[in-house]
């Protein structure tokens, strides 16, 4: 049963070399914290830094908005959560029953090779706990291994943001690697949809969505386990 669910959002300000800001991308946030929340879910954010993780400055522009970032802006309890996130190192696995990434392309740079990340989702997983993730942040489970040395993504159906979105946006020459390229260099069985389209696929205990439509569809899929 699904009761309290851990949400490990970027600390990670700074777009590669290029100046420029990103962070965690807003609506990956809201419309499944809204998800868990009307379910009835409880509900704790982190960082790796702790208290209040960077936005992407272009997950914030109006254009970007939807109901669900709009209700989140709004909702002064939720601000405050985001604001005095837990450090990442102070969680136990033991106090919850599921995660969940929000991606935006920080996590690229400070959720992948983040050890204290890595045995976090590696506790779920061995407590056969359901991990989830959303676009970029679907990097934090590539170095995650099984108890016998595997890559847990091997085998395993998995998706996250596609070479084709990345080149869409132009930063493929900015980040630090390709998501999709990575996720099948450790044998998983990258999967995806149209650019820009809702995509989420199950596997197992792992969850995960290809881009900013797909994150309610990965909350969703995460409070089924219920």
């Amino acid at each position: 049963m699904i009761k309290n669910i851990l949400v490990v959002l970027t600390s990670h300000a700074n777009l590669g070399n290029t100046g420029k800001k990103t962070g965690f991308w807003v609506e990956e946030l809201a419309a499944p914290y809204y998800v868990f929340l009307d379910a009835g879910m409880n509900i704790t954010l982190a960082s790796p830094a702790g208290g209040q993780p960077p936005i992407d400055p272009a997950s914030a522009d109006e254009s970007m908005q939807t109901e669900a970032t709009r209700r989140f802006d709004a909702d002064k309890a939720a601000q405050q959560a985001l604001a005095t996130t837990v450090k990442l190192d102070e969680v136990k696995e033991q106090d919850f029953d599921a995660v969940f990434y929000p991606g935006g392309h920080g996590p690229l740079w400070d959720l992948t090779d983040n050890t204290t990340s890595i045995d976090l989702l590696s506790a779920f997983i061995a407590n056969n706990k359901p991990v989830s993730a959303v676009c970029h942040a679907t990097a934090a489970l590539l170095n995650v291994k099984t108890a016998d040395g595997e890559y847990v993504v091997k085998g395993k159906a998995v998706t996250g943001f596609s070479n084709t979105e990345e080149d869409a946006v132009q930063l493929t020459d900015i980040v630090p690697f390709l998501l999709e390229d990575e996720l099948v260099n450790r044998g998983g069985d990258y999967q995806k949809v149209a650019d820009w389209s809702p995509f989420a696929v199950q596997d197992g205990l792992i969850i995960t969505g290809q881009n900013p439509a797909s994150s309610a569809l990965v909350a969703e899929k995460l409070i089924a386990q219920a």
